[in-house]
């Protein structure tokens, strides 16, 4: 039996959080087209029958922090790589050079280009972690299969990882093929979590992303470094009815038009179909009400980060 952490790192928007759902067949982190989407770590238990357990850890793309909750982000994630077995590099292949692609992304989706200093600094990382390092170059679905030769290149002359695995988040190619090679790496050991575990995520945590989820989906806009959902009340009084009341941040008075539309047009759909999704997880009737909040410098705000579950490293 194995068992052990795998901990997916990565820029913002590789697709580490597409892999993770993907992975355990359920969905624990939510994801956007919009870049660091994911603020915090996210575990996926998945069992492999008589192979062992993996522990899969999710976190926040690396990227220069400008806020405490960017500089909280950052820290989440590298201190992830102190504290695993396997480290899986998610790289987002289809942002690598300047190739032909197999079909066109939306703009809000495309790349820079070649591998740039954000790639570069992520490599840098690595050097010194004698942790086994795979990577996983993502969304092959996107290019032509003869760009992917000279990207690989491009990571086996940058750093000593131990298997190279092309991968579609999106449609599941190879991601099996990649489980297997975390399996072969991870040491020998009984399972870390009884066989029904599933994630850490709370369920007051659950709820916030999915609001967020469709605040960033809906607007439309460029709002998701600004924008961030508050669970204030959990109401499990009824058994047959789940009331949630949350409250949408916003930083500026300008956005929060933005957020609710004309009307109320936005902020009711953004409510519609984050109830849709929160019926379906928790198997029951919810009433979701919704109201958005304009409160500065949020991002800057440790009691508010604290109580978002945004998770500060060493005490700081």
């Amino acid at each position: 039996m194995k068992s052990g952490f795998v901990s997916f790192l990565g820029r913002p928007n590789a697709g580490k959080s597409t892999l993770l759902n993907r992975i355990v067949g359920q969905k624990l982190a939510i994801v956007s087209d919009k870049p660091q989407t994911t603020r915090t770590r996210v575990v996926g238990v998945k069992n492999y029958e008589s192979a062992g357990q993996v522990v899969f850890v999710d976190t926040p793309g690396v990227h220069k922090p400008t806020h405490r909750m960017n500089v909280r982000m950052v820290d989440v994630a590298l201190e992830a790589m102190r504290q695993v077995d396997v480290l899986c590099l998610v790289v987002d292949a289809a942002a690598f050079g300047k190739g032909p692609r197999v079909r066109q992304r939306p703009e809000s989706e495309r790349g820079s280009g070649a591998a740039g200093s954000g790639d570069q600094y992520m490599l840098d990382l690595l050097k010194d972690v004698q942790t086994p390092a795979i990577l996983a170059l993502n969304k092959v679905d996107l290019i032509a299969k003869n760009r992917l030769l000279p990207i690989i290149e491009h990571y086996r002359s940058a750093h000593a990882f131990v298997e190279f695995v092309p991968v579609s988040a999106a449609d599941g190619t190879n991601v099996e093929a990649l489980e297997q090679l975390f399996l072969q790496y991870l040491p020998e050991g009984a399972p870390l979590y009884p066989p029904e575990y599933l994630t850490d995520q709370t369920d007051r945590f659950f709820v916030a992303e999915i609001v967020r989820e469709q605040v960033l989906r809906v607007t439309r806009e460029e709002l998701p470094h600004s924008t961030a959902v508050i669970v204030d009340q959990f109401d499990e009084s009824d058994p047959g009815l789940l009331k949630l009341y949350c409250t949408i941040l916003v930083e500026r008075e300008s956005q929060k038009p933005i957020v609710v539309g004309k009307g109320g047009a936005m902020i009711k759909e953004i409510g519609t179909k984050a109830r849709l999704e929160l019926m379906h997880h928790f198997e029951r009737k919810i009433y979701l009400d919704l109201h958005v909040k304009v409160k500065s410098e949020w991002r800057n705000d440790d009691r508010l980060l604290d109580e978002m579950g945004i998770e500060r490293q060493g005490g700081n």
